[in-house]
């Protein structure tokens, strides 16, 4: 799909459609943009809207066939809701939903055009986001794909021309943050046997040279030598060998001091709980349990063009759960590559096993500050649903800032309480540590501080994506699937450190 700034006047452009947005507000509904268009036209839209049938409710969809003074053949007007609650994060689902509206309706072209307010480079960029986002099908091993309808070419229009370079830089810059968290999308989508964790580090290792990135990949041997037990206990039960992925961004110029700032990603590439086996429904759905580190991998690919001005890794441990012969079992002792002893109570608690040792690889790699994702609990999705990511950490000021820019880029992520009493409930009569909480709740925050544990007093952020790595219906502005949730955060939050 091509995504253009387009000069011409919205009336004399030719495309299959224009989309515009209207709001709920009766004062704010025709002024500025849809005041224009209804100009144009004649006064055609305002009796829509007398009538009751232009409301401006959110994502409401008004299709307008061969409007008489607009040279394009259809217009869409989408509901945008009340101005107050109006955000970045309101227009990249409009984009979004227009685009897919109209594809479903065989558009192959057409025109974006912004409030006059929205014609800003923020804007231009969360626009460009949205319909990227948007575009992404999860249909790739359908052979008989639905008409084969797809949007070739989507103009924004009405930006001045005085900030054109500015917006031109953030239109490139969403089309980047964009193709990548599709790059996650893509590989959380793959079924398990086409995406073992060999499959994927050869997959990261292609995505880092094509970006320009250092990557080293620690096959089974050498994971054994540097004694990362963790990880190891876990991938014992499968004929899969683990792998733990490193992919790194150096800036030219790097400055003394500078942190470094590790992104650390869970990669489960199949988990059936192991001995502690999951039950059998939906269980297909845990070819998803990669997707934490699918967006470092994507983060990484994004950051190597946008270049921050500090050193960014990603550090990604794959492998399988599976309950094969050799497989751990609940009751087993780990010993992690830290040196801390770790009591398996629950073999489906593998998540924070493999993060364990990644985390104290990263720290040793000289990360100074910490951020991992992770498909971690379902306890995530007891308290939020579907609809926060669940974020913990220390200090809470670091935590503020990668929550900042979350609202930034419309992700919406919900501090978690990580207190010390938390922490007893891991303690371990045989070990040092137990690997789920001894209580009867509070399973996300037990998990977040077995985390903890690793991170120690290093600068850590956890955030538990379980809930919002897929979505099992589709939205007006996106495909039901992998969302790859969390990119667009990491992206903005390593650029602004």
């Amino acid at each position: 799909m091509e995504i253009q700034l387009e000069g011409q006047l919205f009336s004399s452009v030719s495309a299959d459609a224009v989309v515009t947005y209207v709001f709920g507000d009766k004062e704010a509904r025709f002024e500025g943009t849809v005041a224009e268009l209804d100009r144009a036209l004649g006064g055609k839209i305002k009796p829509l809207a007398d009538s009751g049938e232009v409301s401006g409710k959110p994502l409401e969809m008004i299709l307008l066939h061969y409007p008489a003074g607009v040279a394009a053949k259809r217009l869409l007007l989408v509901g945008a809701g009340k101005p107050e609650k109006f955000s970045h994060a309101e227009l990249r689902k409009i984009a979004g939903a227009a685009l897919r509206y109209l594809k479903s309706r065989g558009v192959k072209t057409f025109a974006f055009l912004p409030a006059e307010k929205d014609r800003t480079p923020a804007a231009a960029q969360a626009i460009v986001e949205g319909l990227l986002h948007a575009d992404y099908e999860s249909d790739k091993y359908q052979t008989q794909k639905k008409n084969n309808k797809g949007i070739d070419r989507v103009s924004l229009l009405g930006f001045p021309a005085a900030s054109r370079a500015e917006i031109e830089a953030a239109v490139e810059r969403a089309k980047i943050i964009g193709e990548s968290e599709n790059f996650a999308r893509d590989l959380i989508n793959e079924p398990s046997n086409r995406l073992t964790p060999r499959m994927l580090a050869s997959r990261a290792e292609a995505m880092a040279k094509d970006s320009g990135l250092e990557i080293d990949i620690l096959d089974e041997k050498r994971i054994a030598e540097l004694k990362m037990g963790a990880l190891l206990g876990v991938a014992q039960g499968s004929d899969e060998p683990p792998r733990m992925i490193v992919v790194r961004y150096r800036p030219a110029q790097k400055k003394t001091g500078a942190p470094i700032l590790a992104l650390v990603g869970k990669a489960v590439t199949f988990d059936t709980g192991g001995i502690s086996i999951k039950p059998a429904a939906n269980m297909e759905e845990m070819k998803t349990d990669m997707s934490g580190g699918a967006t470092m991998l994507a983060a990484l690919r994004a950051l190597a063009r946008l270049k921050p001005s500090i050193e960014v890794m990603a550090v990604v441990p794959a492998t399988e759960n599976m309950p094969g012969g050799r497989a751990q079992k609940p009751g087993d002792v780990q010993i992690a590559m830290s040196g801390k002893s770790i009591e398996v109570i629950n073999t489906d608690a593998e998540g924070r096993l493999i993060l364990a040792d990644a985390i104290t690889y990263a720290k040793k790699l000289g990360a100074t500050h910490l951020i991992d994702a992770a498909t971690l609990t379902g306890a995530i999705v007891v308290a939020l649903a579907n609809v926060h990511v669940g974020a913990f950490g220390t200090p809470r000021e670091f935590l503020d800032r990668v929550l900042e820019s979350a609202r930034a880029t419309g992700e919406k992520m919900w501090p978690m309480p990580i207190d010390d009493e938390y922490e007893e409930m891991i303690k371990s009569k045989i070990a040092d540590i137990r690997n789920t909480g001894s209580g009867k709740g509070g399973g996300a925050i037990t998990a977040a501080w077995f985390l903890k544990e690793f991170a120690e007093d290093t600068p850590w952020v956890h955030l538990d994506i379980a809930g919002t790595a897929w979505r099992d219906d589709a939205k007006p502005w996106s495909a039901s699937g992998p969302t790859g949730v969390a990119t667009r955060t990491l992206v903005d939050f390593a650029m602004k450190m």
